[in-house]
């Protein structure tokens, strides 16, 4: 299994800051266009891969706990963003960090080079117990989908869209203005046809030119047991689609966990507590509680206190990555002093006083209750 940070040159308490200067170095070094070695495409995708994992906090802390099956095991998408083919090394560093580093001279803008759809989020709530053990659900989202009528070209079926004449296709044009100072000249968005380099004289009346169409999708999702309040999941090619044949974007569905009024989660531990009586306590005892695989029979050792925990071992959160570790359920036991006795618990309290201190509990009067009640 790759080591990220081995790839990036960097150590496991990196930071984004960090990562993000090395993975420039290591880029310039390992891209295809520059690196001729017969490994150097493979390299670069592994580059991205750890690139990507590492600048994103969740995807980051799974992999330190579970290495690149646990990301998978949890869902994200552990392809790497150069998975299905890279460009010009000024288009990934503008991507990544918006703006180009020189290779090449400067770059030329092209309107109807392909664009990636926008990645789209979706927030969903589930309960507790559905994070624990997993579930498939289904979800709805709007996006923009390649519209079907035109084929992304926005022109209506039978005519083509036409090159712009005033920018010829650049979708951008020079403007010089004169000024005091002299002659200014700046590269502005063609307003005939609005950067777009080319004209749609009869729309498509389906999208009304644009490509593309929001249309409601439904998916099937499968949430992998463990996750907590915060998980994301990424799913490729989920989001809007392309523009000029561009790959879509992806869907980024974050994960809400509903507070359990029973269970207390910490990692892969979960905490309940019980209550107790005085005589369990001392004497020990058996009693039922409830767990995450259902009611479960603990023993109360003799002696507890107050405070003291039991430990379940293996009745917790199972692992993201393997579904044969789990955490521990972990029992706080409080011991709770009655307040209210009845004439035969009160004796019996009384006789037990006696034993333990030596001498008879004394009797207070009515005065005695009456003065203690105003100290």
């Amino acid at each position: 299994m790759a080591d990220y940070y081995e790839i990036l040159g960097v150590s496991k308490d990196a930071t984004k800051d960090e990562i993000k200067s090395a993975f420039r170095h290591m880029a310039r070094k390992l891209h295809p266009d520059v690196n001729k070695a017969p490994d150097a495409e493979e390299k670069f995708k592994e580059l991205g891969k750890a690139y990507e994992t590492l600048m994103d906090d969740n995807k980051r802390a799974t992999y330190d706990r579970f290495g690149e099956e646990g990301l998978n095991q949890a869902g994200f998408n552990s392809q790497g963003p150069f998975a299905n083919g890279f460009g010009d090394i000024n288009d990934i560093f503008e991507t990544f960090f918006g703006g180009g580093f020189g290779f090449g001279g400067s770059r030329r803008y092209d309107p109807n080079a392909p664009q990636r759809g926008e990645n789209l989020r979706l927030d969903i709530e589930i309960e507790f117990e559905q994070a624990v053990f997993g579930l498939e659900k289904e979800i709805k989202i709007d996006h923009l989908e390649t519209c079907s009528t035109c084929n992304g070209t926005g022109a209506k079926t039978g005519t083509e869209p036409q090159i712009c004449p005033t920018c010829g296709g650049r979708g951008q044009v020079q403007q010089t203005q004169r000024t005091i100072l002299g002659s200014i000249s700046q590269i502005v968005t063609c307003p005939k046809c609005h950067g777009k380099g080319k004209i749609i004289t009869e729309p498509c009346p389906d999208c009304h030119g644009e490509g593309r169409k929001e249309v409601e999708k439904k998916l099937s999702i499968k949430i992998p047991q463990g996750v907590d309040n915060g998980s994301k999941m990424r799913l490729s090619h989920e989001g809007d689609a392309g523009i000029n044949g561009g790959p879509a974007g992806d869907l980024y569905v974050v994960i809400h966990v509903k507070p359990s009024e029973y269970y207390h989660r910490e990692e892969m531990n979960v905490f309940t507590e019980c209550v107790v009586t005085p005589s369990q306590a001392a004497l020990g005892d058996t009693i039922t509680i409830k767990t995450l695989d259902g009611e479960r029979e603990i023993n109360i050792p003799q002696g507890l206190q107050s405070g003291d925990k039991i430990r379940i071992k293996g009745a917790g959160v199972p692992s993201i990555a393997n579904s044969a570790m789990r955490g521990d359920h972990i029992v706080i036991v409080t011991v709770r002093t009655p307040t209210h006795l009845s004439n035969e618990e009160k004796a019996l309290y009384e006789k037990l006083y006696e034993v333990q201190m030596g001498k008879k509990k004394e009797k207070q009067s009515v005065t005695d209750k009456i003065k203690g009640a105003f100290r």
